[in-house]
């Protein structure tokens, strides 16, 4: 762990968005939650309140340097594209595993009734509805024990009641996605609509280099496949910090590097050979799929990411391989 001092210039810049995203982010009450539009960004224009100041500065998508202004509106193009398909062509492209990987990723998390998560580039929904079901299976467990409890309950018993409990009774788990994509939100919200999960669900419009939330928000700030696409990645890693509460849990799901030379070898020929076909037969679509295996060869590895994590200001920054590292798994507190 490294204790790094917080300069007062990225403090005067980080006061100045939140005065600019609040005067600009018009916030509604829906059943199920909130619903945030920005009326400064449509669909395709990715504009941000320092666009102007980056707009010489140069970044990748996937092998090729473009602008960092270009490759927002591309990245939107790409799953603009591919929303209808996203769920299958995950399920083609891993197999299926990446449902254990998700699952993988709620074991560590281990949420408790009451916590409030916000999943960033979360658009079709599957860690949202995974923690949701997850608290709920916390939830019935607990009213199984109650219900067999005859006798006088344990002092541990009445101090986790007590924890867990206010005024107005137990807190509310609620999970709120963002994501910058709005047909991403649009398939996720369909499927939340035929599983019928509506209690403590929310779906909000946003960018995860400006998260339109206040400060310490939220107990875990999860973000699945979706940091490797976002152009700036430390301005993104410091707004986790911010909307997570004091003790709160950064976690991050993402393609990493191969450890395994032979096993390293098979996946880039699978990678590089497949996916793209994958793509082109099942979401008419070759070009976003041969951007997403390029764009997985240009993130960080674990162990540089893990230093950017630690750079935004988390501490006890860990990360497991899953998979022989095809995916790694991080996570660090805000303490």
């Amino acid at each position: 762990m490294r204790v790094r001092p917080v300069k007062m210039a990225a403090s005067v810049r980080q006061w100045a968005r939140r005065v600019i995203r609040l005067s600009h982010t018009n916030i509604t009450g829906a059943s199920g939650g909130l619903s945030v539009r920005f009326d400064r960004c449509s669909a395709g224009s990715y504009c941000r309140c320092f666009g102007d100041a980056a707009e010489g500065k140069q970044t990748h998508f996937g092998f090729e340097t473009v602008p960092e202004a270009e490759k927002a509106k591309r990245v939107y193009k790409v799953f603009e594209n591919v929303a209808q398909k996203y769920d299958v062509m995950n399920d083609a492209m891993s197999l299926g595993i990446h449902r254990l990987w998700k699952d993988k990723l709620l074991h560590v998390m281990c949420p408790q009734p009451g916590a409030r998560l916000l999943d960033v580039a979360g658009g079709t929904g599957d860690i949202a509805f995974r923690f949701l079901e997850y608290i709920r299976f916390q939830q019935e467990r607990q009213r199984r024990r109650e219900t067999r409890a005859v006798e006088t309950p344990s002092w541990q018993e009445l101090s986790t009641n007590y924890s867990t409990e206010d005024e107005d009774g137990p807190r509310e788990s609620k999970a709120v996605v963002c994501d910058i994509n709005k047909e991403m939100l649009k398939v996720g919200k369909q499927k939340a609509d035929s599983m019928g999960l509506v209690s403590g669900l929310s779906w909000v419009v946003g960018d995860a280099e400006e998260l339109p939330f206040d400060d310490e928000q939220f107990d875990i700030y999860t973000i699945a496949f979706g940091i490797r696409n976002v152009t700036r990645i430390d301005q993104a890693l410091q707004e986790a910090r911010r909307v997570l509460k004091p003790g709160g849990r950064f976690m991050c799901l993402e393609f990493s590097k191969v450890t395994n030379p032979v096993l390293a070898s098979l996946y880039d020929a699978y990678s590089f050979q497949m996916i793209p076909i994958l793509g082109e037969v099942i979401a008419g679509d070759w070009k976003s799929y041969q951007y997403l295996v390029e764009s997985i060869r240009k993130f960080p590895d674990q162990e540089r990411f893990k230093e950017m994590i630690e750079d935004a200001g988390f501490y006890c920054v860990q990360y497991h391989n899953l998979t022989g590292g095809v995916v790694a798994l991080h996570s660090g507190f805000k303490l």
